[in-house]
Formats: C-alpha cells, structure tokens, sequence
C-alpha cells in the first residue's frame, strides 16, 4: 500500500459512483465540524506538516500521490488550521503542484470526483486567471459527466463561478479578511451582510 493511501481512502470512503461518493463524504468535505477537524489533525496533522515543509518527495510522481499531496496542501490546512492564518498556508505551494500536475495530464488519471479536489486549489485562488482556468476545468468536468451524474458536477461548476465573480469583483475573497488581518473595505463589508458570501 502506498503511504498516500490511507488520507484517500478516508477522504474519497468506498468506491462507487461521484454522486455515491460526495454523497457519503460531503458532509467530511464541506461541513464544519469540530470532530472531523480534530480527526484530521490527529490522522494526518504530520503529514501536513510535512507537506507544507516541501518534504513529500516523490509523490507528485504517481497521479495519486499527487492528488493526495494537494488535499494536504488545500484542503486539510483549511480544517486543522480552521480560522487562523495557517488555514491557507499551503494554497501557494499547491498552485505550482497543480500546474505541473495538469501539465503531465495526472489529473485525467484520476476519477472525476478526485479531479473535483485537484480542481479545487485553482477555485481558491485569489487571481482572476486561476478562477478563469477553475471555471474551465470544472466546465470539463460538467460536459463529460454521465446524465446521471450532470447534477452533482453543474453543482460543483456553480460553485467556482460564484468564487470566480467575487474575486472578479473584489480581487480577494472578503470572508478571509478578518482571518489574515486585512482591513475590509466598505463595499466588501455590505457583501459579507449578503447571504450566500462566505464559502
């Protein structure tokens, strides 16, 4: 077994269809819950670590493994590091990893539902051109889904059109503001009254 292995068989679960898997793991993904981040500090805070300290040598080689190393760079520092700064520490790291990855077509190596987790680094992002290529990739996405499937991945599309039009807007996202000591403007405070504004 590959050391990677263990984090995606605990964040993907079984195997099964995309709308079998998020449907199990959706609340693991995008819920909020003081349980599961704890269990991600616990069950992987070390490889975080080691990831953000550029010490997962070799993993980018495999489609997996790299994979894996981008859900500890963008996603599990989002859930160990909840509210602190440290919680987009690794974005600037996934980036180039994603570039390079995409580059090598690991991520049409990968099933759909794990290039949702690759994807999602560039959704992050707070540069128009990295929302611009995010929008795309998920558009890929969409249009090669099974019909069955088209909901789950028009979902996942809505979403990186809604962070791309706030950064086309603002040029950062302002929920992140009060986290990274940044001063809101008036604009972006009356958007963050607006439902819908933090993701």
């Amino acid at each position: 077994m590959h050391v990677w292995q263990p984090l995606l068989d605990w964040w993907f679960g079984a195997d099964g269809s995309a709308t079998e898997v998020s449907a199990a793991r959706h609340g693991l993904w995008f819920g909020k819950r003081d349980s599961q981040d704890r269990e991600a500090e616990v069950r992987f805070g070390a490889l975080v670590e080691q990831a953000l300290a550029g010490e997962l040598h070799g993993w980018a080689d495999d489609p997996q493994g790299w994979l894996a190393q981008l859900i500890l760079l963008d996603q599990l520092p989002r859930m160990i590091f909840r509210d602190t700064p440290r919680a987009f520490a690794g974005d600037s790291l996934a980036r180039p990893l994603l570039r390079s990855g995409l580059d090598r077509g690991w991520d049409r190596r990968l099933t759909p539902i794990q290039r949702v987790f690759a994807y999602l680094v560039f959704e992050h992002a707070e540069d128009l051109s990295l929302q611009d290529r995010a929008v795309e990739l998920f558009a890929d996405l969409l249009n090669e889904a099974t019909a069955a499937e088209r909901p789950l991945f028009a979902s996942f599309l809505d979403f990186a059109e809604r962070h791309q039009r706030v950064i086309a807007r603002f040029g950062r996202f302002p929920h992140r503001n009060v986290i990274l000591g940044r001063t809101s403007t008036d604009e972006e405070q009356a958007f963050l009254r607006e439902p819908g504004s933090r993701f």
